[in-house]
C-alpha cells in the first residue's frame, strides 16, 4: 500500500508543470522538486532584495514581521520560519520561559546556546506551541525546525547529560510534524539523513547543509523521488574539526551543480551567516 500511494504521489507532483509550490487541500504546500529557494536569517524587511524567480525564501521566524512576510506574499514568494526546536537560544523573547530541566550543556560552537532535552514534551510542547501559533499568525507557510538532530550528541558519550536516542527524536518530530500541520504550515526535516527514508512521506520537504561537501548527498535522496523539494545548502566558508576545504564558487557549480540536478534537488551556495550572498546553480 505504501508502494502505491508513494507512486501516485510521485506521478501527481510531477504532473504540475509550474516551478511554484505546490498546494495540498489549499492548506499545507508542498514544495516541488527543483523549486528555487534562498535562505536569509539576518534582518529580513519589506524592501530586502530576494531575486524574482526565487519560488520560496527562508528567514528567521521570531525577528521578520508580519508586514515582511505580506510582502513578500505579494512578490508571489511563500515563506518559511527558521526555528530552533533543538536548542534554547540566550537572545529569543521566550527565553525565560524555558525551565531549568530543559537546559543541556552549551551547543558546541554557538556558545549563546543550550542543547535541549526533548524528552520532556511535557515541559517542551507548551513553548513549541506558542511558537507555532506565533508563526501562524504572522503569516507563515511552513517552519524549518533546527536542530532536530540533537540526539546525535549523544550518539557516544551522553554531551547533552539526558542519553537522547533515535527514538526520543522520532517522537519529537512526529509531535512537530502533527503540530505543523494542525495549522496549515508546512514542515521540513533538517539535515539528519538517517530519518529520510522513514520520514519523507511526513515531513514536507528538506533541508541539509553541507551534504555534498560531507559526501553525504544521497541521504535526502528519498524526497526528491517523491517529487518533494530537497534544498541542498553548501557553505563557502566551511570549517571544522576535520579541515575539509569549503566550496569556491567555480568549484561549487563544477561538483555540485551537476549532481544536484541528477538528485533532483536545488542546491545553493551560501556564507556561514547567511546573510543575501547567494550563488545558485546555473
Amino acid at each position: 500500500m505504501k508502494i502505491i500511494n508513494s507512486l501516485f504521489l510521485t506521478l501527481l507532483l510531477a504532473g504540475c508543470g509550474s516551478s511554484t509550490p505546490s498546494i495540498i487541500d489549499n492548506t499545507v504546500f508542498i514544495p516541488k522538486a527543483n523549486s528555487t529557494f534562498d535562505w536569509n536569517l539576518q534582518d529580513v524587511d519589506e524592501n530586502s532584495s530576494f531575486a524574482e524567480d526565487i519560488d520560496i525564501v527562508d528567514v528567521d521566524a521570531f525577528n521578520t514581521s508580519k508586514e515582511t512576510i505580506e510582502a513578500l506574499h505579494k512578490r508571489g514568494k511563500k515563506v518559511i520560519a527558521y526555528l530552533s526546536v533543538g536548542s534554547w537560544e540566550v537572545y529569543r523573547p521566550d527565553k525565560d520561559t524555558f525551565p531549568q530541566e530543559l537546559l543541556g550543556t552549551k551547543y558546541p560552537g554557538w556558545e549563546e546556546e543550550r542543547l535541549l532535552n526533548i524528552k520532556r514534551l511535557d515541559l517542551l510542547a507548551p513553548i513549541m506551541i506558542k511558537r507555532f501559533d506565533m508563526i501562524k499568525s504572522k503569516g507563515f507557510d511552513g517552519i524549518e525546525p533546527d536542530n532536530i538532530d540533537v540526539y546525535t550528541w549523544d550518539s557516544d558519550t551522553n554531551y547533552t547529560g539526558f542519553a537522547l536516542t533515535l527514538e526520543d527524536a522520532k517522537h519529537y518530530v512526529d509531535w512537530l510534524i502533527d503540530e505543523a500541520h494542525k495549522r496549515g504550515l508546512s514542515i521540513g526535516q533538517k539535515n539528519a539523513q538517517e530519518l529520510s527514508q522513514e520520514y519523507a512521506n511526513k515531513f514536507d520537504w528538506a533541508l541539509s547543509e553541507n551534504a555534498f561537501t560531507l559526501g553525504e548527498e544521497e541521504g535526502m535522496h528519498a524526497y526528491s523521488i517523491l517529487g518533494k523539494a530537497v534544498f541542498a545548502t553548501e557553505y563557502i566558508d566551511y570549517h571544522n574539526d576535520t579541515n575539509i576545504t569549503a566550496y569556491t564558487e567555480k568549484r561549487f557549480k563544477a561538483e555540485v551543480c551537476q549532481k544536484a540536478s541528477t538528485l533532483g534537488y536545488t542546491a545553493i551556495l551560501k556564507k556561514r551567516n547567511l546573510d543575501s550572498f547567494i550563488i545558485p546553480c546555473p
